[in-house]
């Protein structure tokens, strides 16, 4: 056989054998859908690290058969892809949503044996496209893969993207713009949205998704005298764990919907995200978030309320009896908050150099914010030069507080030092770097892009520090707006 046939039959059966568990819940949880093909894809992007995590060969990946597969033109078997249906909560407004743009390709067996989806983004329109035209724009699409990995370096739960292609086609949104479809990886796609769309169907399609969903994400529960009890116990559990990971990061989501809330505790959907620069709790960055609903400050009490909307979904899973299943929902929720203020105040306390939470500690933590609030100083930057003793001198009595505190610890200051350096980091992907980078792509000059994604792979790096990737915006740089990307 010649190499460059042994090499198509290579990057053909790549794709082949992915499985569709998902296609054992009810016919109305989903709907196959052939993705439409575009004129001429090229690879823009490829995760070679994620791909070899997956079991995937990169070589195999960057052909142009395995290219054509990536972009929906062509199907590694005879079954169709299948968009999933699902409900959601959009800035306090419930509607019955879908996979608009978006097809599940299948689901890879890892060598280490996690299933995750394998999803196509901006591949078509499908039954649930409310009028779009199913496509996706190449800046959005490189966004969502440059914050995702960022986000993957930082320590948080998170989609991944494996690959972005080019279409060759124009999108048209307020002009004609670059298409493109990104690959998506997750643990799965189910969301809080899920299963508000399959309450809706019955008690029955209910039941099948928190099976299959207990099944997949946490096995463990199954022997639980109320496993469904023990279902919402964990997504609020993992859902306080990641808020407060943003929160200490300084990341916006922006577009908190219920519909994107992931059950497996990932973050996911990258549409209008940004990370702060100067502390300000009220800052949003959205430009459809007039009312700041997902500002930043404001992201762990709407964490609270789309859980509440999950518990709602399972009151019938609960208890027969309506009034105890509200009773054991509301157990449960009450539990968010202390969750979320531990993970939060612990991650605080390690951000400043303490192993152990104290109440001094705490208050050391808020009027650390409350100054970095009044100055207007850097938020990221900051705990980097707390280390450095470099910040400014309105900090000087709150320093020697801290400083009493550190001494007082095991360790003194190296140990404090050696923590700081592991929670804080040099570099996150600044507002005004990501928009230059996607400004240059779009006019296809990816170096800057790729440049960047270099950098915010190794987050702690200290040879950050005094790089252009470690400072703010300027001063005069007008207001960041983001957008939803669709």
């Amino acid at each position: 056989m010649s190499s460059s046939k042994s090499s198509t039959n290579a990057s053909w059966q790549v794709l082949q054998g992915l499985e569709f568990s998902y296609a054992e819940l009810p016919a109305a949880m989903y709907s196959w859908v052939a993705p439409q093909p575009v004129r001429a894809p090229q690879l823009c992007l490829l995760n070679k690290p994620l791909a070899i995590d997956l079991g995937f060969d990169p070589e195999a990946l960057s052909t142009p058969l395995a290219v054509r597969i990536l972009a929906g033109c062509d199907m590694p078997d005879a079954r169709l892809p299948l968009a999933q249906a699902y409900a959601g909560y959009q800035f306090g407004h419930f509607a019955i949503l879908g996979d608009g743009r978006s097809q599940l390709l299948g689901e890879k067996i890892t060598p280490d044996g996690r299933r995750v989806d394998i999803q196509l983004k901006g591949s078509g329109a499908t039954p649930y496209a409310r009028r779009g035209d199913g496509r996706a724009v190449l800046a959005p699409m490189l966004r969502e893969y440059l914050i995702s990995e960022a986000m993957h370096a930082l320590g948080v739960p998170t989609t991944r993207s494996l690959a972005v292609v080019t279409t060759g086609e124009p999108v048209y949104r307020d002009r004609a713009l670059p298409g493109a479809i990104l690959t998506r990886v997750a643990a799965s796609h189910i969301r809080v949205g899920t299963f508000q769309f399959a309450a809706l169907q019955g008690k029955e399609c209910l039941t099948t998704l928190a099976d299959y969903t207990i099944q997949r994400h946490y096995p463990d529960l199954k022997d639980r005298a109320n496993p469904y009890l023990g279902l919402l116990e964990r997504v609020i559990e993992r859902q306080a764990a990641l808020i407060a990971r943003w929160m200490l990061l300084g990341f916006v989501h922006g577009v908190m919907n219920t519909d994107n809330v992931s059950i497996a505790g990932e973050t996911i959907d990258y549409g209008p995200c940004a990370f702060i620069d100067a502390y300000e709790p009220a800052t949003v960055f959205s430009s459809i978030d007039r009312q700041g609903r997902y500002a930043f400050g404001n992201q762990p009490n709407i964490g609270h309320w789309n859980l509440c909307r999950f518990a709602e979904s399972l009151l019938p899973l609960l208890d027969t009896d309506e009034t105890k299943a509200i009773e054991l929902a509301q157990q449960a929720i009450n539990t968010y908050a202390t969750q979320y203020d531990s993970a939060w105040r612990q991650g605080m306390a390690n951000k400043l150099g303490f192993a152990e939470r104290t109440p001094d500690i705490d208050q050391l933590a808020d009027d650390f914010l409350q100054l970095l609030q009044t100055t207007g100083a850097d938020y990221t930057s900051s705990f980097r030069a707390l280390m450095r003793q470099a910040l400014p001198t309105e900090f000087n009595p709150w320093q020697q507080r801290r400083q009493r505190l550190i001494d007082q610890q095991p360790g003194g200051v190296p140990a404090a030092l050696a923590l700081m350096a592991k929670v804080n980091p040099v570099v996150i992907p600044r507002n005004h770097l990501v928009q230059a980078a996607l400004d240059a792509a779009e006019q296809g000059d990816t170096q800057p892009f790729n440049q960047l994604l270099s950098v915010i792979q190794t987050p702690f790096d200290p040879e950050h520090q005094d790089s252009i990737y470690a400072q703010p915006a300027p001063p005069d740089a007008a207001p960041y707006v983001t957008y939803c990307g669709t």
